[in-house]
C-alpha cells in the first residue's frame, strides 16, 4: 500500500466521531494523534492508537516496519510494547488483512533466535564475573 505520511488519520479516514462526554487524557490524546502526520508518529504514538483500534489499516503497515528493525522497539512502557499491543488486535482486522498477519507473523517467529543469541550474550558476560580485578 502506498501511503502519504503526510497526511493525518483525519485525512486519510475523516473526522473522528467524537463523544461530547469523553473528555479523558486518553480520549484528548488520541483525538490530538487523530490529526497529527502520521510521518511525525512515534513508537508511542502507534502503541497507543493502535491499543484503541483507531486507524489500523494505515499504523499497522507503519508498526510492522519498526517491529522488522527491532521487535522489541519500546513506546513509553517496556520493551517490546509495540509488538505486544500489535499482537492484541482483534481477530476481524487480521481476517481482512492478512499479510500484515503474516509479516507480524514472521516477526514473532523470529524471537526465539534473537532470545537464544540474548541468552548466548548474558551467559558470555556472566563468564567474566569470573576474572579478577
Amino acid at each position: 500500500m502506498d501511503l502519504d505520511t503526510n497526511k493525518s488519520l483525519d485525512h486519510l479516514l475523516g473526522a473522528l466521531p467524537s463523544d461530547a462526554t469523553e473528555s479523558s487524557a486518553l480520549a484528548i490524546t488520541c483525538h490530538t494523534l487523530y490529526e497529527k502526520p502520521l510521518k511525525d508518529f512515534t513508537v508511542e504514538n502507534l502503541r497507543v492508537m493502535i491499543g484503541q483500534s483507531i486507524g489500523l489499516e494505515f499504523l499497522i503497515p507503519l508498526a510492522v516496519e519498526l517491529l522488522r528493525k527491532n521487535p522489541f522497539v519500546a513506546g513509553d512502557y517496556y520493551p517490546g510494547d509495540l509488538l505486544s499491543v500489535v499482537m492484541k488486535v482483534a481477530p476481524g482486522f487480521w481476517q481482512t488483512h492478512p499479510d500484515l498477519y503474516w509479516s507480524v507473523s514472521e516477526i514473532v517467529a523470529s524471537l526465539p533466535s534473537l532470545m537464544s543469541d540474548l541468552t548466548d550474550a548474558v551467559q558470555r558476560f556472566d563468564d567474566l564475573a569470573s576474572f579478577e580485578t
